[in-house]
């Protein structure tokens, strides 16, 4: 990745700063591609022409509601509501929904931007859009979340459907919260419109693996990653950072592989397990007991619990940021390539911050973008979107096989493209320009829209 822009590319990123203040996250999220795409422009000039990067930096609609809930007390409480519609050129709107804290306009703008070309990488006819709420699920009671759910639905259900927009899950929202949601759907228009919303429950036209997707796929993103240099993730030693979904099935698939993960973490602190991470105590914990990180060590005392410690301190050969934005920073980046990291892919969107990104790609290790390595969520939603038009069910084993099917392409697609514009493995510059070679032309092909 190079340190500037393109001459003409930064009136375009100045621009975007201009229009869009505050938002430091989408600004993060558009100079990333924009750093890569000089060569894009010098090889196919008509899209400077037709300003396909000004229109993709801007979304095709922005929406922002009130959500007002009771909590249990009976008390009337106020939270935000958005979604982001950001292009459609290769299908209808597709992306997560996020409750947490900090969620507000330019992260909801950063994920759905990122989401475009992470979905045109998938080869699945999907755009890219994203939403959520500050909304914080912690500590609410099943009852509490239903009725924000259903306020949440109540208005975000005018500007979805299955051939417009489909939401899916992200941090917060699981399949308890895409319960509610797509119940009160269902009840506001009458329709049992299955397509709607992706990540449902297997008994109500979910599909099997969408659970594991994520995690699963960032785990064959990286094992293509370490093939094409002759290596493999048997006997590594790894860090997932993270104890959710993406980062409990990155552990579960990284361990079938046979790499030995030894530390794991919340936004409270970090278990480390030198005999490697327990996974049916971790979901136990995590999945059914909804506790912290914390009680690991109290159901194993070999373990240790470092309070607001930094998982990038511990030795390890693999690095997977599976938490949140900017939470690898080059100082970890540094500390982590000095004591000998081999690989990092992003479980999460956008976990290194751009100077970490720098670190690993000077350091020259095997280092994957989210945009490509956390493709296999949204790819199994498409997948699940398939499942639901024909009204099918697939068995895991074969739902699993597509998913690897559609991250080794992405990883493969990535690879070449680096290759061909002269940064051979250089992932951050595949998956930008191969991502935004595909909507660009599909934009083209439209016309002016």
């Amino acid at each position: 990745m190079t340190a500037g822009l393109d001459e003409k590319l930064e009136p375009i990123f100045q621009d975007v700063l201009r229009r869009n203040p505050g938002e430091t996250e989408f600004h993060q999220a558009v100079r990333e591609v924009l750093e890569t795409l000089g060569p894009v422009l010098v090889k196919y000039p008509e899209f400077a022409e037709q300003k396909i990067i000004q229109r993709i930096c801007e979304p095709e609609r922005q929406i922002i509601f009130r959500v007002p809930w009771h909590d249990d007390q009976g008390r009337v409480q106020i939270n935000r509501g958005f979604r982001v519609q950001f292009n459609s050129a290769l299908g209808p709107f597709k992306g997560g929904l996020r409750f947490h804290p900090s969620v507000y306009l330019g992260i909801i703008k950063f994920l759905g931007f990122e989401q475009i070309f992470k979905n045109a990488l998938t080869g699945m006819p999907i755009g890219g859009g994203k939403g959520g709420s500050d909304f914080d699920p912690k500590g609410k009671s099943d009852g509490e979340i239903m009725r924000f759910c259903q306020s949440f639905m109540t208005e975000l259900y005018r500007y979805i459907g299955e051939h417009t927009d489909v939401p899916a899950g992200d941090i917060g929202v699981g399949g308890r919260e895409i319960g509610f949601l797509f119940g009160q759907y269902k009840r506001i228009t009458d329709r049992y419109e299955s397509g709607v919303l992706t990540g449902k429950g297997l008994n109500w036209g979910g599909s099997r693996a969408r659970t594991e997707a994520t995690g699963y796929g960032t785990i064959f993103f990286l094992n293509e990653m370490l093939k094409v240099r002759g290596d493999g993730l048997e006997g590594k030693t790894c860090l997932v950072s993270g104890s959710g979904n993406v980062a409990i099935y990155a552990i579960e698939k990284a361990q079938s592989f046979g790499a030995k993960v030894i530390a794991c973490s919340d936004s409270n602190g970090v278990v480390v397990d030198h005999d490697g991470i327990d996974l049916a105590l971790l979901k136990q914990i995590k999945e059914v007991e909804r506790r912290r990180i914390s009680s690991y060590v109290q159901e194993k005392t070999s373990a240790t619990y470092l309070e607001d410690g930094c998982i990038w301190s511990i030795p390890c050969q693999v690095a997977l940021p599976c938490a949140t934005q900017n939470e690898l920073t080059g100082k970890d980046a540094e500390t982590l390539v000095k004591q000998g990291c081999i690989a990092v892919a992003e479980g999460a969107n956008m976990p290194t911050t751009p100077e970490g990104i720098r670190v690993f790609q000077e350091a020259g290790i095997a280092y994957g973008p989210g945009k490509a390595a956390n493709a296999g969520g949204v790819a199994t939603s498409a997948l699940e979107m398939q499942q639901n038009a024909s009204r099918d069910s697939w068995t895991f084993d074969y739902t699993e096989q597509r998913l690897q099917e559609i991250m080794v392409n992405i990883h493969r697609t990535c690879h070449e493209t680096s290759e061909e514009f002269g940064v051979k493995g250089n992932y951050v510059v595949g998956a930008n320009i191969a991502g935004f070679i595909k909507v660009a032309r599909a934009m083209t092909a439209m016309g002016l829209i």
